[in-house]
């Protein structure tokens, strides 16, 4: 019994350890909410609240988006997380009253909300981002049975084609918990001229970056990637000012 107990203990210590310092935390809570009819702007006001509040209580900022089109949520809301740190008892604490002010009246004026616990890159890397863009394409995929590694190898592919028309990579997020989503990318734009840039690209030049990264084609892309997927939602989304 001795002996397990310093097991647990010397696990425990090596995973306080491996804890990412906040800027670099690689775990997100996502939350992708719909306002009820006509509140989308109160929300928006009332998050704004509420995230400060819990900001100042201990937690990491967020980073949020509003959608455009596609997808039905009107918010998506990244919560980055060092997960021992912010489900301990004092942070849970100090962030249910910093909350409590707001929580009903945010309840009221949601319509639908699921959320989804996953990895991501570094919260650093994601702010800097999110600090030089204005526009965003999330794509959201459920895997079909056994092709997890092929859909993650494809996301990289993808991210390799855009390196090579120096256009913006892709951040990829992978699920730990939580709504269905196997995986989910995000791409950062300066503006919608931005995100509209390759279509000033040749066929030629578009092919020769596919070929470059592992594709037949660039029109063979989509293909591809459907060999993999069950679902798949696209959502095109701007900066909350």
């Amino acid at each position: 019994m001795v002996r397990i107990i310093l097991l647990a203990l010397c696990f425990t210590t090596l995973r306080m350890s491996a804890v990412p310092p906040p800027s670099e935390s690689p775990y997100y809570r996502v939350s992708m909410v719909q306002a009820a009819p006509g509140k989308l702007t109160e929300l928006i006001d009332l998050y704004k609240k509420e995230l400060a509040a819990t900001t100042a209580a201990g937690d990491e900022a967020p980073l949020w988006m509003r959608h455009s089109q596609g997808d039905h949520w009107d918010l998506m809301i990244l919560q980055p997380m060092s997960p021992l740190l912010y489900w301990s008892a004092e942070r849970q604490q100090k962030r249910v009253q910093a909350m409590e002010p707001f929580a009903e009246a945010i309840r009221n004026d949601i319509a639908w909300q699921e959320d989804l616990y996953c990895t991501g890159p570094p919260a650093g890397e994601l702010r800097k981002a999110f600090a030089a863009g204005t526009f965003f394409h999330v794509e959201m995929f459920v895997v079909l049975p056994g092709h997890f590694v092929d859909l993650h190898r494809e996301r990289d592919m993808e991210n390799a084609y855009a390196r090579a028309l120096h256009q913006p990579e892709n951040f990829i997020f992978l699920r730990e918990s939580g709504a269905a989503w196997d995986l989910f990318t995000i791409g950062v734009f300066r503006d919608l001229k931005h995100y509209a840039e390759s279509a000033n690209l040749t066929p030629e030049q578009q092919d020769a970056a596919a070929k470059a990264a592992g594709f037949e084609s660039a029109s063979q892309i989509g293909p591809y990637l459907r060999r993999f997927i069950s679902t798949h939602h696209d959502t095109l989304a701007v900066a909350i000012k």
